[in-house]
């Protein structure tokens, strides 16, 4: 069977408190809590600044077994240095502890600004340089720079393969030439809902799908209908089921992605401004009954042993 996880793009909002988190809950919890009420979780801190062995270390054993993180790379590297002299920064993204996530860690979010445009070489020389599973990770990690030295974290915990997806903001993406490329690497295209801002495009590129819904309306504010939950079910299943949707929106409809039977699908909704994010995973889950083994409903905290 495809794994299907579905959750929320971070997880630490004030407006959510006392509302989804409920009142007297405290910030220290809040993962506890969230990770009980979605399976998937996308950390986003890690975009701003690096973390720390330590802190992703804590993420784990706050997390249920069988939940699922997802990574989001720094903008370091994707907006500053846009993909240039990288190496040494991919080093210590590795190094900073995201091998600490152990077997909660899920695909890695490479995401691009929208001034960034299609440059095919240099694009093709980053996922050439990306790890394809934990050992390689972690012997890049070793390569970090001096001053993570002493708080670097350079253990595989094992072998698995890492997932990599990346999300484009600039019409320059749309063209077969990258859904290829993408599907040479095994690197997934994000499927982003912007409200119609960025390009939407549903190619399949890898064993994978991942998706960010940031809202149909109104980025990051609005939230989604029953009937456009509905909708967003319907192709989550085509992709789980190793399909693709009849109407899919795809920059080569030529191309044939490669034959699967299923693939996993992971979902993340951004539309936190308004506190829909949570309750509108919460409710997408439900479609699929994955919401038997998590807390009863958001607002409502689980027995205090099962966060223990």
């Amino acid at each position: 069977m495809a794994a299907i996880h579905i959750g929320i793009s971070g997880w630490r909002y004030t407006p959510w408190r006392g509302d989804f988190y409920p009142e007297g809950l405290t910030q220290k919890r809040e993962l506890q809590f969230a990770s009980r009420a979605v399976n998937s979780i996308e950390i986003n801190g890690s975009f701003y600044a690096l973390q720390t062995p330590k802190r992703y270390a804590e993420w784990y054993a706050d997390t249920p077994e069988g939940f699922m993180f997802s990574v989001k790379a720094p903008r370091y590297i994707t907006h500053i240095l846009r993909l240039k002299d990288v190496h040494a920064p991919l080093a210590n993204f590795f190094a900073s502890g995201v091998l600490e996530l152990k077997e909660k860690l899920g695909p890695i979010l490479w995401q691009f600004p929208p001034s960034f445009k299609f440059d095919a070489a240099l694009f093709e020389a980053f996922l050439q340089q990306l790890p394809g599973d934990t050992q390689q990770a972690a012997a890049l990690a070793r390569q970090h720079e001096p001053r993570l030295n002493g708080k670097a974290s350079m253990q595989a915990h094992g072998k698995r393969a890492l997932r990599h997806a990346v999300e484009i903001r600039h019409k320059s993406f749309a063209v077969p030439a990258f859904v290829k490329m993408l599907e040479q690497y095994g690197v997934a295209l994000v499927v982003a809902d912007t409200a119609g801002k960025w390009p939407y495009i549903e190619d399949v590129t890898a064993p994978f799908m991942y998706l960010r819904l940031h809202g149909d309306k109104q980025l990051y504010a609005s939230g989604y209908t029953p009937e456009a939950l509905e909708r967003w079910g319907d192709r989550i299943e085509r992709w789980a089921h190793g399909k693709q949707p009849e109407d899919a929106h795809l920059v080569d409809p030529q191309h044939k992605p490669r034959a699967r039977k299923q693939r996993d699908v992971f979902c993340f909704f951004d539309n936190d401004i308004k506190v829909r994010a949570p309750f509108d995973a919460r409710q997408l889950l439900q479609r699929f009954g994955l919401d038997q083994h998590l807390a009863t409903a958001p607002g409502q905290l689980p027995e205090p042993g099962v966060l223990a």
